[in-house]
């Protein structure tokens, strides 16, 4: 019999001090964690000791269990699945003294890059002065001309920045990289501090770590501050639920309070931004882009986008929405900038660089050119402007000595001919910090990003911390870094206690609402379509199930009459699940099964619910972590088809009832209950067609009643057997029977009834209209007389009701932007 292993003896110092001592032993010089003894770190070992005992491992588990159960994932480009976000339990601990030394020099940055690019896109008196090469602008894909004498709403290019720095090992910080285009990473900094905070809980108040919350209430409110109207409504825009860092998107529109839009759920008239929602279009009034902005404007920039807006850039220069950041300031990325900013902080700024950057030598200058060619074995050889050119393929920048043979003669030849596409750099060396590995702590080298954010004053602030990215081997030099295979919460410490702050103002002055707000029309399409997909994979399961219980397993007693059993496969066939079987033999209806169960190839259950699941993916900004999780849950592989199909059953109905008990009533309920209640009306309709008409036998009877979840509520009802008229009764016209068409129809029209209209004459819009006709066939019908003509119009009416909603509530296409009644707020 297995004991459980014995808890450790030694208390959390004890543990903290022999983690520290063992990794000291076998740390390269520059790391973080330093030789002499210090507080910080002790402090923070002892509260991972505390966590996981002697166990590092647990500890790394439980920080990755958080960040999963926070929602944490990214995706690589080119890969359909996202991963999960690789949190390191050990955050990078600085001390606030240190801190506001990197905090002046990223304010500095900022705002030397704000001044280079107003400079750029009004007068440029940089170049014609000589002190930027023309060729240096003209020949970037990231400078805009468009742009150029457009003055952004609110004055400013940039609202927001992220700049990735490296520590050298003697402790000095560089600036590696600027990214002003679509700065990424600031939510998942936010997430790994709620995923470090739930494992290491006692750390905040431990070392008085600066909070995040004071920053993200500083740019929202700059935000506002850029626009026109007193109450703004800002959105994120997302390229969609397949970029790379769409969980981070949606964690920051749904923490900031912002709308997650795409550009299909935009519009710009008459020089004004709107988004299309269920109440008709509405004022945007700023956009925090995610998407290239060479992508953003059809009509000013790429004439192929199609995730952009047509119109934003007039919009824009009409001073009626603020971009953040604004277009074109994607120019100062490029890696040739670098060789020019030291000087243009001097002349511009008056001071040279608080924070260095990188030796960077651009090869379009002659002498520049010269020394590259001299020490290219000791230098970075990489691209000027962050495209690949002809003599290094891959776009990444590669140490000059490690450039051999044909690549080596490749490269001089493209340089020789087109010498401004590329730059030197200097190679440099990264400080290493703690990460765990599964020998233990393991010192690897580091780069750490750090945000800013124009606040509602006009100035910086910045984020204490940022998030760390470590390698995955220890070659310190950061050129072969890459990526990084961790990240890492940056923790900023001092002796000074730190006030907890929230983004929820004061609760004595919240205005209490009940309107959720707006609801743009995608999502209502995607909340819609989720719950018609989840009920349709719960009625194709249905049908397989009983025919796996019935005329399928050996085990099931009688067997359905081959009538039956034709009539179930004939629904499974008329729905896409399935091609019809050669026979109805055992094995042939097998095969069936499994196809209509798990072949990608038709609409069978795996199908339904990979639909099911890219909707939830796109609506993580809106659902439930719980409702994701069961959401993205592998498709079951164990057992026989009918253990899968129970497994997929309940699934399915731990998914209804979070929908039912843990969704509120607001009008994206309303739409993902009114998906289901179409869905479910369309299969009892087309149920009760096949199996419940004259003539029906006691298996179709028993099927209908077993499809219908009714058997039950049947015989508590009747004791004297099964008969007709009474079994179509209670499966399509009893409205207490939740199951019925009956029932469905009424609740269908009860949200119809609560959903907003256009108009305010008291008419019936049409989709109303169409309820109210099926409310009027279905309560005036007769079990008796219902036969396949009735039904036949209801299933075709209810067809009609679901493209009349789409066409009033999904706005699909241009015609919606100018129908009549349609409300510009």
């Amino acid at each position: 019999m297995a004991t459980a292993s014995a808890p450790s003896l030694l208390d959390p110092a004890t543990h903290a001090a022999r983690w520290i001592a063992d990794y000291r032993a076998r740390a390269i010089q520059g790391d973080v964690l330093g030789t002499a003894p210090d507080p910080a770190w002790s402090a923070m070992f002892e509260e991972l000791a505390a966590v996981a005992g002697d166990d590092l491992g647990q500890a790394r588990e439980r920080v990755q269990r958080h960040a999963e159960d926070i929602g944490t994932g990214f995706r690589i480009i080119g890969e359909s699945e996202e991963r999960p976000w690789p949190l390191s339990p050990v955050p990078l601990l600085i001390d606030a003294e240190e801190w506001r030394t990197i905090e002046r020099g990223i304010v500095q940055r900022a705002d030397l890059l704000e001044s280079v690019i107003e400079d750029l896109y009004g007068d440029a008196s940089l170049v014609t002065r000589g002190l930027i090469p023309a060729a240096l602008v003209g020949g970037s894909p990231f400078f805009l001309r468009p742009m150029a004498g457009l003055v952004p709403p609110g004055g400013h290019h940039l609202h927001f920045i992220a700049v990735d720095l490296g520590r050298g090992p003697t402790g000095e910080w560089r600036v590696l990289a600027d990214h002003l285009r679509a700065p990424a990473g600031a939510g998942y900094a936010l997430e790994n501090r709620l995923a470090i905070a739930r494992t290491l809980g006692g750390l905040q108040s431990r070392l008085n770590v600066q909070r995040h919350a004071p920053f993200f209430a500083a740019f929202r409110d700059g935000l506002a501050a850029a626009c026109r109207r007193v109450e703004p409504r800002i959105g994120l825009l997302t390229p969609g639920r397949y970029s790379a860092s769409y969980a981070e998107q949606a964690h920051l529109a749904r923490y900031l309070g912002f709308l997650l839009v795409e550009g299909a759920d935009l519009a710009a008239l008459e020089d004004k931004l709107y988004i299309r929602t269920i109440d008709g279009m509405k004022r945007v009034d700023a956009l925090w882009h995610r998407i290239d902005p060479r992508l953003l404007d059809p009509l000013a920039f790429d004439s192929h986008s199609h995730i952009g807006v047509a119109g934003l850039i007039d919009a824009a220069a009409a001073g009626n929405v603020v971009i953040a950041n604004a277009p074109g300031a994607g120019v100062l990325e490029s890696a040739a900038f670098g060789a020019f900013l030291p000087a243009l902080a001097t002349r511009l700024l008056g001071a040279d660089l608080i924070l260095p950057n990188i030796a960077t030598w651009w090869c379009g200058q002659d002498r520049a050119r010269n020394e590259v060619m001299d020490d290219f074995d000791r230098m970075l050889i990489g691209p000027a402007f962050g495209v690949a050119p002809l003599g290094l393929p891959g776009g990444i920048a590669l140490h000059g000595a490690d450039i051999t043979g044909a690549a080596r003669d490749a490269l001089l030849d493209d340089m020789a001919r087109r010498p401004q596409d590329y730059v030197g750099q200097e190679i440099v060396r990264l400080s290493t910090m703690p990460v765990v590995t599964d020998a233990g702590l393991a010192a690897r080298p580091f780069t750490l990003r750090v945000f800013a954010a124009r606040g509602a004053d006009g100035g910086w602030v910045v984020l204490p911390g940022g998030f760390a990215r470590i390698a995955e081997h220890p070659d310190p030099r950061a050129a072969v870094m890459g990526e990084g295979c961790w990240s890492a919460d940056v923790a900023i410490h001092g002796a000074e206690t730190v006030a907890p702050v929230s983004l929820l103002p004061p609760a004595d002055t919240i205005h209490v609402r009940r309107n959720p707000g707006t609801l743009p029309s995608r999502v209502a399409d995607n909340f819609f379509w989720l719950g018609r997909y989840l009920e349709r994979g719960e009625a194709l399961l249905g049908i397989v199930r009983v025919m796996l219980g019935n005329s399928i397993d050996a085990d099931a007693g009688a067997a359905l009459s081959a009538e039956t059993v034709g009539r179930l496969v004939g629904l499974v066939v008329s729905g896409g699940g399935a091609p019809h079987p050669a026979t109805l033999r055992r094995s042939d209806l097998a095969a069936f099964a499994r196809t209509a169960m798990e072949d990608a190839g038709w609409h069978s259950v795996r199908t339904i619910n990979r639909l099911a699941r890219g909707i939830g993916q796109g609506s993580r900004d809106r659902l439930a972590a719980d409702v994701v999780r069961l959401l993205d849950a592998p498709y079951p592989n164990k057992g026989g088809m009918l253990d899968r199909a129970g497994s997929l059953q309940r699934r399915y109905a731990a998914l209804s009832g979070l929908s039912a008990e843990h969704m509120g009533r607001t009008a994206a309920w309303r739409f993902h209950d009114l998906g289901r209640r179409l869905e479910r009306a369309l299969s009892v309709t087309r149920a009760v067609r096949a199996f419940g008409m004259a003539q029906a036998s006691l298996d179709d009877l028993s099927t209908l009643l077993d499809l219908a979840d009714s058997q039950i509520s049947y015989r508590q009802r009747y004791l004297t057997g099964i008969a007709r008229v009474p079994v179509v009764d209670l499966v399509a016209l009893d409205p207490g029977n939740p199951r019925s068409l009956a029932f469905q129809i009424c609740r269908i029209c009860e949200h119809l009834a609560a959903l907003p209209v256009l108009e305010d004459d008291g008419m019936e819009e049409p989709q109303q209209v169409q309820g109210s006709v099926l409310t009027a066939i279905v309560s005036t019908a007769t079990a008796a007389a219902l036969d396949a003509d009735i039904l036949g119009d209801v299933e075709r009416r209810l067809f009609q009701l679901s493209e009349a909603i789409a066409r009033r509530y999904f706005l699909q296409g241009a015609e919606p932007l100018r129908a009549a009644g349609m409300t510009l707020a």
